[in-house]
């Protein structure tokens, strides 16, 4: 098996992994790694009500520094496969685009991680002057309770200590080297019900419509701004993703109706003190009169940002070399699996352009595979200096 990054990557695309399945995508990781001197951990965590999931540690070395390399090998379904210019799960190389469902998100970058270590390790005596290690899950894509976030306990419990992390999520924007993420805003989600008295339409004065209700408060609570943004945050949003009163028939006044809302907060906010003030506007807007209530769903997605110093600086250092760009300091997009691994050590994010993610015929040129494997390079040789 050959260890370029290319050939891994496309040995991983060729394992379907939507989540929750493995589909053989840890094995192949499994196989390079221990072929060439890494301990490896393959460790399955399981909780009610949820899949299975299978995930792999691997490490090589003892001592500090140690850096990580974090990622996932599940990805989206993906689609319409008859829309696909190549098979999905192929991949293919077609005029220089590496084409299949993970090609971007993220099995590429995991890819150039592993490609670039063992270069690293074969021109430096096959051991680091510290530790290097790689934390893989399945469980990225999903609801991300039984991968990196157990993973990490699992690791904690043995005493393994991580000084950095490159976790390699498509940070890119336009262009390989455009942009770092250095930090990520919380999630935070819930529904609105209010309470009405079911009715015949012809008779509204012995019913209580809570359609119009609804309608007032979810304009209350997503009209004003929740703040207007950070030193290292962009504001934070409210927005209602559903409105629904199961109601199948026109001539009745529903008994109740409930909105669904999520909410991206930065750090003015804490979980807890988000869920107060949304309960007060909600209050307010209600008045009196109006029954209302919000049930919020558990949430392990909180804001966090790493701030600039020397790790940071040696990784914006090493992309600069390659791409001749100096990347953006980031904290934009959705929540990833740095939420876990901030409570363990420093962690960025760098990977690919994440422009055809989650798209059909996602793909990446081979070209960027080639740059990413020569950063994450640069990046193991001034670390370990």
């Amino acid at each position: 098996m050959s260890i370029d990054a290319l050939s891994i990557a496309r040995d991983l695309l060729r394992c379907p992994s939507v989540t929750p399945a493995d589909a053989g995508a840890l094995g192949v990781l499994e196989n390079v790694l221990k072929g060439t001197g890494f301990e490896v951990h393959r460790v399955t965590f399981s909780e009610p009500d949820a899949a299975d999931i299978d995930n792999l540690y691997a490490r090589i070395g003892s001592g500090a520094p140690h850096l990580t390399f974090a990622g996932h090998t599940d990805v989206v379904p993906p689609g319409d496969e008859a829309a696909w210019s190549h098979g999905a799960f192929s991949g293919e190389v077609k005029d220089g685009l590496l084409y299949g469902r993970g090609a971007v998100d993220m099995k590429g970058g995991i890819a150039c991680s592993v490609a670039a270590t063992l270069q690293y390790l074969a021109d430096n005596g096959g051991r680091p002057k510290g530790s290097i290690s790689f934390l893989i899950t399945g469980d990225e894509e999903d609801i991300a309770v039984n991968g990196t976030i157990k993973l990490l306990q699992w690791a904690a419990a043995r005493g393994e200590k991580f000084d950095h992390c490159i976790l390699g999520e498509p940070s890119n924007v336009e262009e390989l080297g455009d942009c770092i993420k250095v930090g990520r805003r919380g999630s935070l989600s819930g529904t609105l019900y209010v309470d009405g008295v079911q009715g015949h339409v012809a008779y509204p004065h012995r019913a209580s419509n809570p359609v119009p209700d609804i309608a007032a408060l979810i304009v209350a609570l997503s009209s004003e701004p929740l703040d207007h943004g950070s030193a290292h945050f962009q504001a934070s949003n409210l927005e209602f993703t559903s409105v629904d009163v199961g109601n199948t028939a026109s001539n009745v006044i529903p008994g109740q109706a409930r909105a669904r809302f999520n909410i991206r907060f930065n750090d003015h906010h804490s979980q807890e003190s988000l869920r107060t003030l949304i309960e007060a506007r909600m209050t307010k807007a209600a008045g009196n009169r109006i029954k209302a209530r919000i049930a919020w769903e558990p949430s392990n997605a909180d804001v966090f940002v790493i701030k600039p110093g020397a790790f940071t600086d040696l990784v914006v250092a090493a992309i600069e070399e390659v791409t001749g760009r100096r990347p953006d300091l980031n904290t934009g997009g959705g929540t990833s699996d740095a939420r876990f691994i901030t409570h363990y050590c420093p962690v960025i994010e760098f990977g690919l352009v994440g422009q055809t993610m989650h798209q059909i015929d996602e793909r990446t040129p081979v070209a960027d595979l080639e740059k990413l494997t020569k950063i994450y390079r640069r990046v193991l040789d001034r670390y370990f200096a």
